[in-house]
């Protein structure tokens, strides 16, 4: 009968699985590689050890299990007496120290036929073991490993860069990748270059964005896997440019130190923009900016609502970053037509004098039309002098003439520059002592002018009111229009013992008043033309309704 002490042992390998419990092997159940890459497989094992073992044999053994256990496959050995598969040649390889108990294993350059299941054996002496209910799996997956690529960073223009490609997975001492770098900041080196894992390259700012691959095949399993990145490279400030803007659209970018025209008054927009990363800080200067000079905007827009002679001269846009600045200036010109004052004429002694200024931008030219001739620029002689002179904006000139000169006399003063022309003629009645400018002669006009109208309409509303007073007057008296003389107004022929000239045929007249018998009665018609009257004292009482009148037309 066994004890009851020795039952567990007995029953140990079983519960292991039927293995010996002084053979063990540590190794992963499952490792899985990429196709053309390389895995490393840590392993160690454990056999019984005896005394009089010597240190002369130590063997160890990994083989593929192909379906018939007479016929392993051999992938690897320390046994120089035992060949290897022809495929696993170079290939498998034992990594670790048997006598340390270590059976690492390490495959590279994997292969679709190296899927399957693997068993360990050791030997030594009189002792040999095959671990086979330990086994470890292997799995080859498709490749999709992507190379890395490494740099220092950050990439800064003009320094030297070091670029490393290299493809994770892969085992020294294998079979040689084979490299291919493309990408527009490569362009400038030796293709030959180019098929190396390490290139050196120095950045450009144009090189800030692009992309740059790294491409690996894989000779062993015709396979190839590329990488892409984008290039961040710092660069100072560059490609500096101004811009006049219109809401938001550029109308035209304007070279360094280039001189921009623009008419007083106007409102402008200046946009600055420049090429820099990190990017640039953006500030506006009047004049050069000095090195430690407060600009006076921090913004890239210059907004000028109104342009004046204060905004005249050179601005400046500054670009800054931590690599460096760039500045770029702009000349800017403020012009308009001239506007004339003048001209403005006296007597000075025997001599008439005339001065005449104008404002422009540049400062006009004067000259001074005499009648039909022309007098400019400083000149002098017997009969007259012009002196012409300019400051700043203004120009001025005076003429004075000491020939003798008609009552009348035409005068004009012209004031012209590049950007228009104005003149300004009157004719000048001109009295020794007096002083008449064409300003004032201009404000007499428009007070005579001013004067008549005020009368005119004066003389329009008496003469309403008068024909309205007639026109009253005519209706009051409608009742009697049978006595009423149309020509004389309200005068009553009666009382002179005159017939009636308007009267119907059929009207009754008065006793004292018919005509004699035995006449036909006439109609008699009259028009009176008085060229004057003369009032008389009466003589006499005949006298008394006696009138005198200059002429007399009758008709039938």
């Amino acid at each position: 009968m066994v004890p009851l002490l020795l039952l567990p042992l007995l029953l140990l390998p079983l519960l292991l699985g039927g293995e010996d419990p002084e053979y063990q092997l540590r190794v992963k159940e499952s490792v899985t590689v990429q196709e053309g890459l390389c895995v490393h497989v840590p392993c160690s094992f454990s056999y019984p050890r005896k005394r009089w073992y010597s240190r002369t044999m130590l063997y160890i053994y990994w083989f593929q299990d192909r379906d018939t256990s007479s016929n392993r496959y051999l992938v690897a050995t320390n046994n120089p007496q035992r060949a290897v598969g022809t495929e696993a040649q170079g290939r498998f390889r034992l990594i670790g120290d048997p006598w340390a108990y270590n059976c690492s294993l390490r495959i590279r350059d994997a292969m679709r036929s190296d899927e399957g299941v693997y068993f360990f054996r050791v030997e030594r002496e009189d002792m040999k073991y095959t671990y086979t209910h330990t086994t470890m799996t292997l799995r080859v997956a498709a490749l999709t490993q992507e190379p890395d690529i490494h740099f220092p960073e950050p990439l800064k223009s003009g320094w030297p860069a070091e670029l490393t490609c290299s493809l994770p997975g892969s085992c020294e001492g294998g079979r040689p990748l084979t490299f291919s770098w493309m990408g527009a900041a490569l362009d400038s080196l030796d293709p030959e270059t180019l098929h190396s894992s390490v290139v050196t390259f120095t950045p450009r700012p144009q090189d800030h964005g692009t992309n740059l691959t790294c491409q690996v095949k894989l000779p062993e399993v015709q396979a190839t896997v590329e990488r892409t990145i984008w290039l961040n490279v710092s660069y100072a400030p560059h490609n500096l440019t101004i811009s006049i803007v219109s809401n938001v659209t550029a109308l035209s970018i304007l070279e360094n130190t280039s001189s921009l025209l623009i008419w007083e008054g106007q409102a402008l927009r200046l946009l600055c923009a420049a090429a820099g990363n990190p990017p640039a800080e953006l500030s506006w200067f009047r004049g050069s900016p000095a090195l430690n000079a407060t600009p006076m905007y921090r913004t890239h827009i210059l907004e000028l609502p109104q342009v004046g002679a204060a905004e005249e001269g050179v601005l400046t846009c500054r670009a800054q970053n931590s690599l460096g600045s760039q500045h770029v200036s702009l000349r800017l010109s403020v012009v308009c037509p001239p506007r004339l004052l003048g001209p403005s004429c006296s007597w000075e002694g025997e001599a008439l004098g005339c001065t005449c200024s104008a404002r422009a931008r540049p400062a006009p030219t004067l000259r001074w039309r005499l009648g039909e001739g022309l007098l400019e620029g400083n000149h002098s002689d017997a009969s007259l002098t012009v002196t012409s002179s300019s400051e700043g904006p203004w120009a001025n000139s005076s003429l004075s003439l000491r020939r003798p000169l008609g009552s009348d006399l035409r005068l004009s003063c012209e004031a012209r520059n590049e950007h228009g022309a104005q003149s300004t003629d009157a004719v000048l009645v001109l009295l020794p002592g007096k002083s008449l400018s064409l300003a004032e002669a201009a404000t007499a006009a428009v007070g005579g002018a001013g004067a008549m109208a005020l009368l005119c309409l004066c003389l329009c509303l008496l003469l309403f009111w008068v024909v309205k007073a007639r026109r009253k007057q005519a209706s009051r008296s409608q009742e009697g229009m049978a006595n009423e003389d149309p020509v004389m107004g309200t005068v009553d022929w009666g009382s002179r013992k005159k017939p009636w000239p308007d009267s119907p045929p059929d009207q009754t007249t008065p006793a004292g008043d018919d005509p004699p018998s035995g006449e036909q009665q006439e109609l008699h018609y009259a028009s009176f033309s008085f060229h004057g009257i003369k009032m008389r004292e009466p003589q006499d009482q005949e006298a008394t309704s006696t009138s005198e009148y200059s002429e007399i037309r009758t008709s039938k």
